[in-house]
């Protein structure tokens, strides 16, 4: 049996880089903890997405996280994610929620955002639509 993904929500994902990954990846002491996740990834080198699926992505604008101790996150963020660093050209919808990068994976309504872009293609109406200053 073969499973169909019509849809995909990225929560908090760096695709155009993460400062917080290169302030480290500066340090030969802190390098090491990023393993091969700059290779292709968060340094800025993502490959671009080709809109094969309706794709949602959920970014946090609480900033509490790694980012106030090591550095490299500018403007809103979870705290670890720059908001500006979660934009995907050609996704279908985005929003930002009063979320900590962790809080991403145990906010209640980051799940129920997440379940309504899976079923429905989009997040819903009330929702904390994305800053229109970030350059898609």
């Amino acid at each position: 049996m073969f499973l169909t993904i019509a849809a995909v929500v990225l929560l908090g994902a760096p695709v155009r880089g993460s400062g917080v990954a290169r302030a480290l990846a500066a340090r030969p002491v802190t390098r090491v903890f990023l393993g091969q996740s700059t290779v292709r990834g968060l340094l800025g080198d993502a490959p671009a997405w080709r809109g094969e699926r309706d794709l949602g992505t959920i970014a946090g604008d609480l900033g509490f996280g790694v980012g106030s101790v090591v550095g490299g996150v500018e403007g809103p963020s979870d705290g670890t994610v720059a908001v500006a660093e979660t934009v995907v050209r050609n996704a279908v919808d985005r929003l930002v929620l009063r979320v900590s990068h962790t809080g991403l994976l145990t906010s209640r309504k980051v799940a129920e955002q997440t379940a309504h872009f899976l079923r429905n293609g989009h997040f819903t109406s009330e929702a904390a639509r994305a800053t229109p200053e970030v350059d898609a």
